[in-house]
């Protein structure tokens, strides 16, 4: 997730200079008010206010979805998709008090506004997030110092022998069966890296709330993020003579756009893209950003609790359908097991203003409501990245995101501390983020579930806990060398705040 310029950064990586996200999510409970509004009169309702973007999340089947869409139309909303497989309504509404006068309905069980910004046109591009490139001459001598077997670029890859990835391609690829969905700002399929291995049938533009199929739909437009096409690379950029490798080059890799233009991640996008992911049967997502505009949404707020739970049952029902989601942790710094943090950067898509939540109350979705597997970043020595969130219970697994060269060198012949992968045009460059450790993680359960063709997301995600390398807290954390501790870990060697149960181990994915 980036931090771009003023606003809070939505994907999860950082560019040249450093700082970022949060992540945490829990499932509120809720319960249906024994009112009923499908006879109020629509003439009474307000439609005088600034059009926004509502989930409403009712209990019960299709018969209760089907009398709240009544009550949806009587109090001025206009339903953009219902998923009533899990009870979510995407809905459109200018009265001001829809969500207030919605929450009476019977059979609601929460509602909100996914936004504090009306909707619009959005042609806003993204602000450029300082990617890093290199040379032609250095990518010469790059392809130089390859060996047999590798492709050109991978000399770069400090990060593909950092989770053993090159040991682990001798055994195998990884299956082709296998698909990875990147939900995200959109991927490049046309890079020759990535079109070998793209899955056009899952992919799909979620940016609304509703799926569109439309050829290429699911591509960045121009000027807008490549931040989804280089977590693309990462994870399965295709082992062909060419670029780059991926951590898992023969699985398959599918783009599903959740961002907006100017790069908002909101609800009913990300709602839409879990969803699409677990009816395309797909096996793996990762997310690397948190969803918009609150960078902790709080369960005591009637509009924030009901976009942690439309979210949440989302991701529920994606894992019953067979999906394991990877999300990253943030680039914030915070320890998200501590008592307090100071968000302020909510709302982000209006004015944000300083706040103290409590991260056990406040959550940063989807990164870790249940189920999700959370990932924190390390950079080229092993060493928590200098911006990655942290916290003990919270962070799942640790896999390499990238940091400054000058805290955490490669060694030779890889040149840069960040992380070298695909982006759009066909071309290269470097990104630094948790947004970059996530892929590599949703590689590795891409490689054990090629190995392990019928096991569980509770069986894979158990695997890929087990197999990590252990690694103990690193105390005195000075990252920066200027005798000033930046972050203090907690925990054991097998299970920490810095690295959770460890390094992910890519070899130890495609043995038997």
């Amino acid at each position: 997730m980036a931090h771009l310029g003023s606003r809070r950064g939505r994907a999860l990586a950082l560019p040249v200079g450093l700082a970022l996200t949060a992540s945490l999510g829990f499932l509120p409970s809720g319960a249906a008010s024994a009112a009923e509004l499908s006879d109020a009169p629509t003439s009474a309702v307000a439609t005088n206010g600034p059009k926004l973007t509502y989930v409403v999340n009712v209990a019960g089947g299709r018969w209760t979805a089907s009398s709240v869409k009544k009550a949806i139309a009587a109090a001025g909303g206009e339903v953009v998709v219902s998923y009533d497989q899990i009870g979510v309504i995407v809905v459109h509404s200018q009265n001001p008090e829809f969500a207030k006068t919605i929450r009476t309905a019977r059979g609601v069980v929460s509602a909100g506004a996914t936004r504090t910004a009306p909707l619009s046109a959005q042609t806003d591009t993204a602000v450029d997030e300082g990617a890093q490139t290199l040379t032609p001459a250095q990518i010469k001598a790059a392809a130089a110092a390859a060996t047999a077997g590798q492709d050109p670029m991978e000399p770069l890859q400090w990060d593909l022998p950092a989770i053993k990835a090159d040991k682990a391609h001798k055994k195998t690829l990884g299956s082709s069966r296998v698909t990875v969905a990147v939900i995200d700002t959109g991927v490049d399929d046309t890079h020759p890296d990535l079109a070998p291995n793209f899955d056009v049938k899952a992919s799909a533009n979620c940016v609304s709330g509703k799926p569109d199929t439309t050829a290429g739909s699911w591509r960045p437009n121009p000027g807008e993020s490549d931040h989804g096409t280089h977590v693309a690379g990462t994870i399965a950029a295709a082992k062909n003579g060419i670029g780059i490798t991926g951590v898992a080059p023969g699985v398959k890799v599918s783009g599903i756009k959740v961002s907006t233009p100017d790069g908002f991640f909101y609800t009913e996008a990300v709602v839409c893209g879990f969803m699409w992911a677990a009816e395309q049967g797909v096996e793996i997502t990762n997310n690397s950003y948190y969803t918009d505009p609150w960078m902790f949404a709080c369960k005591n707020d009637e509009d924030q609790k009901a976009l942690i739970e439309a979210v949440t049952r989302a991701t529920r029902y994606a894992e019953r359908k067979g999906t394991v989601n990877v999300a990253a942790a943030g680039n914030s710094k915070f320890d998200l097991a501590a008592d307090s943090i100071v968000d302020n950067s909510s709302p982000n898509d209006t004015t944000p203003g300083d706040r103290v939540i409590d991260p056990k109350e406040c959550l940063d979705y989807p990164a870790m409501l249940p189920g999700v597997v959370t990932v924190s970043a390390t950079g080229a020595k092993d060493l928590k990245a200098s911006y990655s969130n942290y916290g003990l219970g919270v962070i799942d697994v640790a896999a390499p995101g990238g940091d400054r060269t000058e805290y955490q060198t490669p060694d030779a012949p890889a040149i840069n501390g960040r992380i070298w992968s695909t982006t759009v045009n066909g071309g290269y460059n470097y990104k630094a983020g948790t947004s970059m450790a996530a892929p590599h993680a949703a590689g590795v359960l891409a490689l054990l579930k090629s190995t392990h063709p019928y096991a569980s997301p509770a069986a894979l995600k158990a695997l890929l806990y087990a197999q990590a390398d252990d690694r103990a807290c690193t105390n005195p954390y000075d990252i920066e060398g200027d005798g000033k501790i930046d972050a203090v870990c907690e925990g054991g060697k097998n299970k920490n705040g810095f690295y959770g149960a460890g390094l992910i181990d890519a070899l130890d994915a495609v043995r038997r």
